[in-house]
């Protein structure tokens, strides 16, 4: 019988990645729920000295899988290990992070375990109303056994994603087989906090490979230079929407978001017009944030891009049309001239941060 949370750990260089720990906290909440446990699935070279980083983050075990031909990602050679760690240990759910890595790896384990797996997440709930619904319309004694044998327990998981566009959001069950997969945006779901010293298990699993499971032959590993900017990982993002006006206003937005110790971000429109690079996207089809101050400016709010900002702690949003959607989520509503606003705001921040140096 399929049981427990798998969540496939994902590791660069020995270095976890955060979308990792973020899942680790979200399958702790759905585990709670299923009445099961979580165990992670860390794959490297000599990389064993990790799991204690995830139990710490909620894992109540883990499963490591160590090999030299797993030192740096290849798709073959880890498919195949999660592949036999699936099999082996008979998952009820198993969550990837839906980067680069996960969008390889997933949908091929996928095909070889033979389930579905649903792409770019948002949203995980376990689903529990037709067994409810089901014992609430009938007042059969037997209803519980009736209901059994009717598969109406099945705890599935509804999996929440975009469609269309970004202009729906999907939920979908994948009822008939397991393990239930799902690939899940980095920065949607909410890390617990470290627990120093927590115990759990740590298991190694074998995994015997061949010279052929490495069908690409690795030249040479180039290390990225310049640090990629990271807007999930920002604490104060400035946003600038179709308002600004030009793409040349970002350097007023990044004054602002320089003063206050932040990034800057966009919506999907300028993205779009080529003022700035998709990385910094925000929305459904972009990236979800949670920022501790989110600075919408010259923003109108569509759905796509609410969903992808609205954690966010404070939201202070400048509009000129006061009846702009971006203010239902809103903290602090300007309304007014972005490009007069920016401007004077810039002024004060500087003046401030001059008289308390």
């Amino acid at each position: 019988m399929s049981k427990d949370i798998y969540v496939v750990a994902e590791q660069r260089d020995g270095n976890i990645a955060k979308v990792t720990m973020e899942l680790l906290g979200e399958a702790t909440k759905l585990a709670g729920e299923l009445g099961e446990k979580v165990y992670a699935v860390l794959m490297g070279d000599q990389i064993k000295d990790k799991a204690q980083d995830l139990i710490e983050h909620g894992a109540d075990g883990v499963v490591v899988v160590e090999d030299p031909m797993l030192a740096e990602y290849v798709t073959e050679p880890y498919a195949k290990a999660l592949t036999a760690v699936i099999k082996n240990y008979d998952p009820n759910i198993v969550l990837f992070g839906a980067t680069s890595i996960g969008r390889d790896l997933a949908p091929r384990v996928a095909a070889r375990v033979h389930t579905g797996l649903t792409a770019d997440c948002t949203r995980l709930d376990v689903d529990m109303n037709n067994y409810f619904d089901f014992l609430h319309a009938t007042s059969n004694a037997d209803t519980d056994a009736i209901g059994k044998r009717l598969g109406m327990d099945d705890k599935n998981l509804k999996m929440t994603r975009p469609a269309f566009g970004g202009n729906v959001m999907a939920t979908i069950r994948c009822a008939d087989h397991r393990p239930q997969m799902a690939t899940v945006r980095p920065g949607v779901m909410k890390k617990l906090d470290v627990m120093a010293g927590r115990e759990g298990t740590v298991e190694e699993f074998k995994v015997e490979f061949e010279a052929a499971d490495m069908n690409v032959k690795i030249k040479e590993v180039v290390r990225e230079t310049k640090k990629a900017v990271d807007i999930t990982e920002a604490k104060v993002l400035v946003s600038g929407g179709r308002g600004i006006g030009s793409p040349e206003f970002y350097d007023e937005l990044q004054k602002v978001a320089d003063l206050l110790g932040g990034e800057i971000s966009s919506s999907r429109a300028n993205v779009d017009a080529g003022w700035i690079a998709r990385d910094r996207q925000v929305g459904q089809t972009g990236k979800t944030v949670r920022p501790d101050l989110y600075m919408a400016c010259g923003i109108s709010g569509a759905i796509q891009h609410i969903a992808g900002m609205e954690s966010s702690e404070c939201v202070i949003a400048i509009n000129k049309n006061d009846t702009a959607a971006i203010f239902e989520v809103a903290d602090l509503g300007i309304v007014g001239d972005v490009k007069v606003i920016i401007p004077k705001l810039i002024e004060a921040l500087a003046k401030y941060q001059e008289e308390n140096a």
